[in-house]
């Protein structure tokens, strides 16, 4: 068993369910997970918020192509203001896929106690995808609804791509034989596959009526779409998080009857795309003036990022400031 847990620790496993033309990913969160989340003393409502937006952005992330990045927000007017994630898609074939994340809440107004998603509030759930210098990037937006993120994710398929979707996850700290206790995730995402590629359907902000999969699918397309969810609600917990069923065990467990047909995994790591060059030119956007007043008693510029905690010291010259120039109030260089 041991085995087959380091083999699918933090991969997306790709398949297709041949009968039903439905296509998904089945996805081990381990490691990763664990990182992610160590990077911040977050409350455990928060944790838990964190957690399965970091498992929606893998499963959806893989959708990319390479050298992509496709982040996810969402932000509420309650006490968990922002969950943010970045998923980085591989530089070339073979390379793992880089994920982040990272969450700002009200502590004042946080109910430890409550159900995590409730905490959220109103809002939307956001997916952007950045597909490199020159092009436009591209975002679609939906409101918060449903039970859980999961279920905004699903009608964010369903309203700005016309795709029914499907997301089931599971995640929670664990203790396996001889190890300490650790975050572990898993989940498996359903989607009936596209007339044409993803991420291209215009979006209609103006519709009043969120859209769900039996205003997109009527006939053979319903029934074979309502099939495997129905498959798919006999997953346990325990088989989604692993490490004891590996990922295509249980493809054939869920959807023997529907002739599921794996590709090759995706390999999945924590990555933070900060560096010392990044936070140097987000604040030669600053004015002189804003600079001197973010100078510290030691005389430096410090920065930290809010995804994986590294701390920058600059030399304010380095970032553009002369002392030897004098500044007043009107000034704005």
């Amino acid at each position: 068993m041991l085995d087959s847990k380091i083999a699918w620790d933090d991969t997306a496993l790709p398949f297709q369910l041949d009968h039903s033309d439905i296509r998904g990913r089945v996805l081990r969160l381990d490691g990763v997970l664990e990182e992610v989340l160590q990077q911040h003393n977050y409350p455990s409502v928060i944790e838990a918020l964190v957690a399965e937006v970091a498992l929606l952005t893998a499963m959806i992330g893989p959708t990319i192509k390479l050298r992509w990045k496709l982040s996810i927000q969402v932000r509420g007017d309650g006490p968990a203001r922002l969950i943010a994630t970045d998923y980085y898609a591989p530089t070339k074939e073979g390379e793992p896929a880089r994920i982040r994340a990272y969450a700002s809440f009200d502590k004042e107004r946080l109910d430890e106690t409550a159900d995590p998603f409730s905490q959220i509030g109103k809002g939307y759930f956001a997916i952007l995808i950045d597909q490199g210098s020159g092009n436009v990037p591209y975002q679609g937006i939906t409101p918060i609804s449903g039970n859980s993120l999961s279920d905004c994710a699903a009608t964010y398929f369903a309203q700005s791509e016309q795709l029914p979707t499907r997301f089931q996850t599971s995640f929670g700290k664990s203790v396996l034989s001889g190890s300490e206790e650790s975050w572990r995730g898993g989940g498996v995402m359903l989607q009936k596959m596209p007339k044409a590629s993803p991420f291209v359907a215009q979006q209609n902000n103006e519709q009043e009526a969120l859209i769900k999969a039996s205003d997109i699918l009527d006939g053979d397309d319903f029934e074979n779409w309502n099939r495997a969810n129905i498959l798919l609600d006999s997953v346990e917990e325990m088989e989604l998080i692993g490490p004891h069923v590996e990922p295509s065990q249980l493809l054939v467990r869920l959807f023997h009857e529907e002739a599921p047909r794996i590709f090759d995994p995706i390999a999945i790591q924590f990555g933070c795309s900060c560096s010392e060059d990044r936070v140097r030119n987000s604040l030669s956007m600053y004015s002189a003036k804003d600079i001197k007043h973010m100078i510290n008693d030691q005389g430096r510029v410090t920065a930290d990022c809010q995804f994986c905690g590294a701390h920058y010291d600059l030399d304010p010259q380095t970032v553009g400031f002369d002392a030897q120039t004098p500044i007043n109030d009107d000034s704005a260089t």
